[in-house]
């Protein structure tokens, strides 16, 4: 609803100026500051290979091996990169959620002739979650999920624009997400303590087409790719009610598990709506 009435303000706000594409004079397109609106979708690649990665002895380091106390792999059933729906990674995961995007922008550009460049910052927000599960021999499913509670990002633009009235561009620059993290079970015995939301830095590069509708109004068409790294989110796994025997609790009487994937990608591809003053 937030996106629905800037969107509405902004267009409202062009109206008022002279808008005949008679009276704009093409010299002076893509040349000054700018404010607009971005709507899209995040579509996420795929992750299919991501696990989930152990500290058994608490020591910080990544990589053992949770096993029962037989040495059997308690993990043996696998992993999914996505979202556990059962305690079977083979008949109970799902894909990752993309989502949809929306983003205030505001930027400024200086115009040399036919050449165009320029800087912006954004802020927002994307709806697509990244999950990724893992499968115990209890039978029980583990599940990580993370998406950008809000995003922003700072980016340089350079483009060609062939007299005015349209811009071909490259963008590139930095991107930070506040992340929000849940954590989900089907085991009731241990504890599960998680660190909550993360920062997660990272950048963006893309490009895009933007075309002056009146004397101040443009609308445009952009992709961008995004790799946040967060690397901050973990699962701290207790005893709780489990046994000594608990193969989370072998080691050291607990066990620490994280992502092995630190990256959040998403693809976007969005329509954008700006107002040139």
């Amino acid at each position: 609803m937030k996106f629905r009435a800037l969107l509405a303000a902004v267009a409202a706000g062009a109206i008022a100026v002279p808008a005949m594409a008679q009276d704009r004079d093409p010299a002076e397109d893509f040349n000054g500051p700018y404010i607009g609106v971005v709507g899209g979708a995040s579509l996420q690649p795929s992750d299919r290979n991501e696990t989930l990665l152990f500290d058994t002895d608490l020591d910080g380091n990544y990589g053992d091996t949770v096993n029962t106390a037989t040495g059997a792999n308690a993990f043996s059933p696998g992993f999914c990169g996505g979202r556990a729906t059962s305690s079977s990674p083979t008949s109970g995961c799902r894909n990752d959620v993309d989502g949809a995007e929306y983003y205030l922008r505001v930027g400024t550009d200086h115009r040399m002739g036919n050449f165009v460049v320029g800087a912006l910052v954004e802020g927002g927000r994307s709806e697509a979650k990244d999950s990724v599960s893992g499968f115990s021999t209890g039978p029980d499913s583990y599940m990580l999920t993370r998406r950008g509670q809000y995003q922003a990002g700072a980016r340089l633009r350079a483009g060609y624009t062939p007299g005015g009235g349209a811009l071909f561009y490259v963008t590139g620059g930095g991107a930070y997400a506040r992340m929000k993290n849940s954590f989900s079970t089907t085991n009731a015995e241990n504890s599960f303590a998680d660190t909550g939301k993360s920062n997660a830095w990272g950048y963006s590069v893309g490009g895009g087409a933007e075309v002056m509708v009146t004397n101040g109004l443009s609308l445009g068409l952009e992709y961008l790719y995004t790799d946040l790294k967060d690397n901050d989110y973990r699962v701290e796994v207790g005893q709780g009610s489990a046994p000594d025997t608990n193969p989370f609790l072998l080691d050291a009487g607990g066990t620490n598990m994280i992502r092995s994937s630190p990256s959040f990608k998403t693809h976007s591809v969005r329509g954008t709506l700006s107002y040139h003053f």
